[in-house]
């Protein structure tokens, strides 16, 4: 199994024709996404690599019968693609674009909250690298060459440091069962705690890779979720450990300004947990595949 999307899944792409949405529309195809058309209003008949472009993302659902969409559209217009997709009934969406306004990041949160819990579109980003099932499906702009099928979860803020666990896993021939990318942005659609309770359903996911980073509650919301309700081994690493209060670090939510935002804090909350943190980037690989033996 895998979590939020496998080999099946029919996809489509918003902003298809955009330069860096071919680009990754060709990786997906590649990789073997079940890619089935885009969507970009007013060139609705042309075509991407074979595949048909169209006027909304209404029209794509009823044609191609797409259940997830990539979103690789301009910041002022992302946020009404996002809604315009929870309307067409897709099931997931990953939106790619960084420089959203947090102010219309809340305007589609609030948006989709007016859909009952089994029809609420799942989103995850804004700003992330997107989601990818090893050997099934690839959704977003992860090289999917490092990635081994397996039984390790990743979740995490940063697409980088998802990327470096998955190549240090790969060098040890551990796989992923899924790898998600929640996005660094302060407001985004799913939390670390909605991808955990998912690994933690997921009977092909056998341990969890957490990577956090400076600023927000996330981490720490996550250390409690895991206390009081994952079974399952839990490996972390948070970035961050230098970086001074009040500057913003890479990420628009990376910014430390309150009490349980910076690095070491959120070591000490998810440790406390019973998580079990790296000391830093490079022993990420060494920390998952002891944990597991230890298993």
């Amino acid at each position: 199994m895998s979590i939020l999307l496998d080999k099946d899944t029919r996809v489509i792409v918003q902003g298809i024709t955009g330069k860096m949405a071919r680009f990754h529309t060709r990786d997906m195809l590649d990789y073997g996404t079940n890619v089935v058309g885009g969507v970009v209003p007013g060139k609705g008949g042309e075509r991407v690599d074979g595949l048909p472009v169209f006027d909304t993302v209404a029209e794509a659902v009823a044609e191609t019968r797409a259940e997830a969409s990539l979103v690789f559209v301009p910041p002022p217009f992302a946020a009404d693609s996002i809604m315009e997709a929870a309307d067409a009934g897709i099931r997931y969406c990953v939106c790619i674009t960084d420089g959203i306004p947090a102010q219309d990041m809340i305007r589609v949160k609030r948006y989709m909250y007016r859909y009952p819990k089994e029809r609420r579109m799942v989103l995850t980003g804004p700003n992330c690298a997107g989601t990818i099932s090893p050997g099934k499906a690839l959704l977003g702009i992860m090289p999917g060459h490092i990635y081994l099928p397996g039984h390790v979860g990743i979740v995490g803020r940063s697409g980088t440091l998802g990327y470096e666990a998955a190549s240090q896993l790969k060098e040890r021939g551990i796989g992923v069962s899924t790898s998600v990318g929640i996005g660094g942005d302060p407001i985004n659609g799913s939390s670390f705690k909605d991808i955990l309770a998912r690994f933690e359903k997921d009977p092909d996911t056998h341990i969890i890779t957490l990577i956090g980073e400076i600023g927000g509650p996330q981490e720490a919301e996550a250390a409690e979720y895991i206390r009081d309700h994952v079974s399952k081994p839990v490996v972390a690493y948070v970035a961050g450990l230098t970086a001074p209060k009040g500057r913003t670090m890479g990420h628009a939510g990376a910014i430390i300004s309150a009490f349980g935002e910076s690095a070491s804090e959120k070591v000490e909350i998810l440790s406390a947990a019973g998580v079990t943190v790296a000391e830093n980037p490079a022993v990420i690989g060494a920390t998952i595949a002891s944990v597991m033996e230890a298993a």
